[in-house]
């Protein structure tokens, strides 16, 4: 199976969207669709390592299965509004990396501290 990047997956799911008539939905109603697909996501998070565990008679429904819609309402938002995620990744990447470089106990020890 081919390996996707952002960008091969950004023009996937412009493909499949350009096939309808209603085309992207606003984006209010992707937010509204992206909360409701983390609220799936929170629900079997809780089902699998929480405190409530699913009914006998809910559907088998997994974490990934969960962050893939996740995932591909992002894409579709990010399309959208013409953000390349690609490009907001990188930069999102930098900052973390400066910001929050030694935020957390390092496993190579070191503190960012100068001598």
């Amino acid at each position: 199976m081919e390996q996707k990047t952002l960008a091969k997956m950004q023009i996937e799911v412009d493909q499949y969207i350009q096939q309808f008539k209603t085309g992207y939905f606003s984006p209010l109603a992707q937010m509204a669709r992206l909360t409701e697909e983390v609220g799936e996501l929170a629900r079997e998070i809780n089902h699998y390592y929480g405190e409530k565990p699913k009914k006998d008679t809910e559907a088998i429904i997994s974490v990934e299965e969960e962050l893939g819609d996740v995932l591909f309402v992002t894409l579709i938002m990010a399309n959208s509004l013409d953000i390349d995620l690609t490009k907001s990744f990188n930069q999102n990447m930098a900052k973390f990396n400066q910001r929050d470089a030694y935020r957390f106990e390092r496993k190579d020890g070191q503190t960012g501290e100068t001598k």
